[in-house]
């Protein structure tokens, strides 16, 4: 966000900013009142604003990638997902930005310091199956999430949601010519959540994205991060997890992408079972 945005804490004469509710890689997500609506006494005035961080909204192709990102989102309509409304720019500033719904609770990593030994199942289950539940949906839009960790995941009194798009990736874009995000760029991944492949330069699948998730669900239930292994390296059980969920998880967490024999739709029926056999 440029100076004269900051100073004036206006955009397109009509979004007031009122503090910053989070940061990512590339940009940053403020909490604004959306002073027209106000005016109009709609009861619900209030609105999240995404805009670019320096020195990445100097880029020449700023305004595109957040538009990307804003198209990619906007394309998803789903419970469990962020909505978003409308992508601006304010002609006083130059600063592009996009609106969207002003999410209510608590992000996931936040909930985490809270539950150093993990969640017990019965609370842990029901975010479990929320959270696969919108990813399934986004890969069934043959949209790809990017970015799966759990600083994108809002728990609150509606249940579930998953946001930033911003290093998401969906077929649709190479047909109409989008650019898509260069990772060479941006220090993009959250190592604790990338799958070791994208790490080591891989390209972007529905594999690495089951990774992220399934690394979401075992600090759920362990407390602690699965963290860097080698390929011999066998993660101790989650005494929070039924056994019938183990092997799918283990599945989910296989380093080598060829061995994680199972999808997200498949891990989201297994936990949602009572009792399961999965085999390997």
């Amino acid at each position: 966000m440029n100076s004269t945005a900051s100073s004036s804490r206006l955009l397109a004469g009509r979004y007031h900013l009122e503090r910053v509710l989070g940061s990512g890689g590339m940009g940053r997500v403020y909490r604004a009142r959306d002073l027209l609506h106000e005016q109009l006494g709609e009861p619900c005035s209030k609105v999240a604003i995404k805009l670019l961080d320096e020195p990445i909204s100097q880029c020449p192709d700023a305004h595109v990638l957040l538009y990307r990102e804003f198209a990619l989102a906007r394309s998803l309509r789903h419970e469990r997902v962020v909505r978003v409304f409308s992508f601006e720019v304010d002609t006083h500033s130059h600063v592009a930005f996009f609106t969207m719904e002003l999410l209510q609770g608590v992000t996931l990593d936040r909930l985490l310091l809270e539950c150093p030994y993990g969640l017990p199942w019965r609370e842990l289950r029901p975010i479990a199956l929320q959270l696969l539940d919108a990813l399934v949906y986004t890969h069934q839009q043959d949209v790809l999430h990017g970015d799966v960790k759990p600083a994108n995941v809002m728990v609150g009194e509606e249940g579930v949601r998953l946001f930033d798009f911003g290093l998401g990736h969906a077929q649709a874009e190479a047909a109409v010519g989008l650019p898509s995000v260069s990772r060479s760029r941006f220090n993009a991944w959250t190592p604790a959540y990338a799958a070791p492949e994208l790490l080591a330069g891989g390209a972007l699948t529905a594999a690495a994205d089951l990774y992220g998730v399934a690394c979401i669900l075992y600090e759920l239930a362990h407390g602690s991060r699965v963290g860097k292994r080698a390929f011999t390296d066998r993660l101790p059980r989650p005494a929070q997890l039924p056994r019938h969920c183990w092997a799918a998880l283990q599945a989910a967490l296989a380093i080598d992408p060829q061995h994680r024999s199972i999808t997200v739709a498949e891990l989201r029926h297994v936990m949602g079972r009572n009792r399961a056999r999965w085999c390997m």
